[in-house]
């Protein structure tokens, strides 16, 4: 477990210094580009790990698989994350990084929408407090130096999207599992807007010999080794432990954002941030509670009664078999759905 909290520290501060490293990024590459660059590389990263969990599980990917890869993947890169990096370069950073950790929030409501996990009080409750943190961290009243309405309903936005991209991609992680499923997703999403990055006219790989360290950071560290660690956190613990980086990430990337980009940080900022932290917290403990009731429901069905004769009855092993296929995919949907938060994310 210890080694599990290892990797969501490493993850937490790589993913905290994201919007900085793309706001210093931003300033010399276009933003498709220099999200395409990202996605490709920390993708390729990923892909040997990707590689060897498929064959773990004796998936191959069929013509079907890709396609419905390539629509998450589109979901995710040439939609969500084109519109993180455009609001980034219109908004301060420190801002723009707490607004993309209320993407677990929307992915609660598509996943109430198209799927069997519904909306309960607590889930309402976690959204109302979440709601109020991005309205202060918004600030409409009076809009902070440095930030734009514009650019944070850009962020939003691509929270919202991030939100969809995880629900979307539920089936697919079910399937081939979470490592695979982001890899391959990563790489045909970023696969599609090199077509965008083509037909507009737009660079690809100009600029990389003369800023090679911040293309490298955002897509080697941030995106390939982030999201490494972060799957290390749920492999060796659960997804509710993998998750409590994006519950850090919130309160590390402002002070990097004060510290290297000399942003100021006022009231509301610390309020919306506490707000959000508070709402993931919240979400967080809802599901390792959930986790804990299916290990213990797990562990019931695992354990047959009893006949007279203190003989294992004769339908156990038929019970067990079947608790086994259950746990597998409630597990590989509660590390689909705390992604996301991804991150990205």
């Amino acid at each position: 477990m210890n080694k599990a909290y290892i990797y969501v520290l490493i993850t937490a501060f790589l993913f905290g210094s994201m919007e900085v490293s793309c706001k210093i990024g931003g300033m010399d590459f276009d933003p498709l580009q220099l999200t395409f660059l990202r996605f490709a590389i920390g993708g390729l990263v990923l892909l040997p790990f990707a590689v060897a969990e498929m064959r773990r599980r004796h998936f191959r990917p069929g013509l079907r698989d890709l396609l419905e890869l390539a629509g998450v993947g589109t979901l995710g890169i040439p939609i969500s994350m084109v519109l993180f990096q455009l609001s980034i370069m219109s908004s301060n950073a420190s801002t723009v990084s707490v607004l993309i950790c209320t993407s677990p929030f929307f992915t609660m409501l598509f996943a109430h929408l198209f799927t069997d996990e519904k909306l309960n009080r607590r889930k309402l409750l976690v959204l109302a407090i979440a709601l109020c943190g991005i309205l202060f961290m918004l600030r409409p009243w009076d809009v902070q130096a440095g930030n734009t309405m514009s650019g944070m309903m850009l962020m939003l936005l691509a929270a919202l999207f991030f939100g969809a991209y995880t629900v979307a991609g539920k089936t697919l992680v079910a399937r081939m599992g979470l490592m695979a499923q982001t890899s391959f997703s990563f790489l045909l999403g970023s696969a599609i807007l090199l077509v965008i990055l083509l037909i507009t006219g737009r660079p690809v790989l100009q600029g990389v010999t003369e800023y090679p360290v911040i293309v490298l950071y955002v897509g080697l560290l941030v995106t390939g080794l982030g999201y490494y660690c972060y799957f290390k956190a749920i492999e060796l613990a659960d997804a509710a432990t993998g998750s409590f980086a994006f519950f850090l990430k919130p309160a590390i990337a402002p002070v990097l954002a004060w510290i290297i980009l000399r942003e100021t940080i006022l009231w509301n900022t610390f309020v919306g941030i506490g707000l959000i932290l508070a709402a993931s917290l919240l979400n967080i403990l809802q599901q390792k509670q959930a986790g804990s009731l299916a290990k213990a429901e797990e562990h019931r069905r695992m354990t047959p009664p009893k006949d007279a004769e203190g003989t294992v009855a004769a339908d156990g092993a038929a019970d067990a078999a079947a608790s086994n296929e259950t746990a597998e995919t409630s597990a590989a949907d509660g590390a689909a759905e705390t992604a996301a938060d991804g991150a990205d994310r």
